[in-house]
């Protein structure tokens, strides 16, 4: 038997009893408070009032918005009980180390919402109007000597695609066929308000080709990962807007593709392939239906591409917005280690990225060390980047550009 509290002034009780606590307190005034004023808090379960045993840090996908900012953190609160729950079940909860939370404040809602969270929803409706939410651009270069996730940061040589009026390109992959070197994208139509995936084709002369599209559904396209097994070429695009995780196969590549086998059910995002000791492997986030996108880092399991995929018995692996969403295929560095570019929300959405070391996978652990972030010093211009792919000697970013409404994109 377990008990869960989720107000103060419980009583004691020799039952097992579960609470929830954020910004120094119980969910609630404390935690609307903190969102108001800007801040990130994180969330913690407490056993029996004293050992923590798990602990999670939403994404606040809209900062500016304090009621929706708490939503956020709720929805995660929601997700971080069931998970308790189920380990408890399963007799896993272990203690954590300590970590300091913030202060507990008495002070009433009103005054940081009047003098934080107003001027903030201010600032951002002036931005808005004055530009683009989001634009995107794609950076290539090639390189033979060590990429980005090996020396973890961007430095020199990049070129970036040139922008086309009306759209944006996101979420680059590069794939080598025959020889010759491709990029992927997310190519984002704004009149169509979602994504197709398109192809760009470099030259034999070493120029890049204007991307053109080869895969548009009526639901949003993005984070194209293609790649070559069993003797076809597969992509694997997020569509977590269809609820659905499908896999593609070429018919005629790279201008082809069909649909060949639904993979997972769910808000699955940036689904990211692992073959690793005998079992393929995705990595993913999944939203189970509110809060964040970018917040929950979930893991299945296959031993053949078409499945079965079943979920790794330890999801959702954590909550984090500093970690959880892959940001480009794992990569392998030269001493054997496994790296996973990772997004950082810490900033908000395409806020950075990260570089983690996969420790240990199987059936029964899965375990990352801390990210090292990518330091965006070097000749890119945009410093906010999410994502991070290579090919070959072919390495692929993107970087959120600040584009004036009055250039028609």
């Amino acid at each position: 038997m377990l008990r869960l509290v989720l107000t103060d002034g419980s009583s004691d009780s020799d039952v097992p009893t579960i609470t929830l606590r954020c910004a120094g307190s119980v969910l609630g005034v404390n935690t609307a408070n903190a969102v108001a004023t800007g801040a990130l808090p994180f969330i913690e379960a407490i056993l029996d009032g004293q050992t923590i045993v798990d602990r999670a840090f939403p994404m606040i996908d809209r900062r500016e918005a304090t009621s929706l900012g708490l939503e956020d953190i709720l929805a995660r609160a929601v997700t971080l009980l069931l998970s308790v729950v189920r380990a408890f079940a399963e007799d896993r909860l272990a203690p954590l180390a300590e970590t300091s939370n913030a202060e507990r404040s008495n002070a009433s809602f009103f005054l940081p919402y009047v003098t934080r969270a107003l001027p903030r929803l201010g600032r951002e409706a002036v931005r808005r109007a004055r530009f683009h939410h989001a634009h995107w651009r794609v950076g290539y270069r090639f390189t033979d000597g060590p990429g980005v996730a090996e020396s973890g940061r961007l430095g020199t040589g990049w070129t970036a695609i040139p922008d086309t009026p009306g759209r944006f390109y996101a979420d680059p992959f590069a794939f080598h066929w025959q020889g010759r070197p491709q990029i992927f994208v997310e190519d984002y139509v704004q009149a169509d308000r979602k994504a197709v995936i398109s192809v760009a084709e470099f030259k034999d002369d070493g120029s890049l080709q204007a991307p053109r599209v080869v895969l548009d559904e009526p639901h949003h396209l993005s984070y194209p990962q293609v790649f070559a097994r069993d003797g076809a070429i597969w992509m694997l695009p997020e569509a977590s807007t269809s609820g659905k995780l499908t896999l593609y196969r070429a018919l005629s590549f790279p201008d082809a593709w069909q649909p060949d086998a639904v993979l997972i059910e769910g808000e699955i995002s940036d689904a990211t392939l692992l073959e690793h000791n005998g079992s393929l492997w995705l990595f993913a986030t999944d939203r189970d239906g509110f809060g964040s996108t970018s917040d929950t880092l979930v893991v299945f399991q296959a031993p053949r591409l078409l499945g079965p995929w079943r979920p790794h018995h330890l999801n959702p692996i954590l909550i984090d917005r500093r970690r959880a969403r892959p940001g480009g295929a794992i990569q392998r560095d030269a001493a054997g280690r496994l790296l996973l570019p990772v997004q950082d929300g810490t900033h908000g959405y395409g806020g950075g990225l990260g570089v983690a070391h996969l420790l240990e996978l199987d059936s029964e652990t899965v375990r990352f060390g801390e990210p090292s972030a990518v330091s965006t010093s070097g000749d890119w211009p945009h410093r906010r980047i999410h994502t991070l792919n290579r090919s070959g000697s072919l390495e692929v970013i993107d970087g959120i550009a600040a584009m004036p409404r009055r250039w028609r994109s």
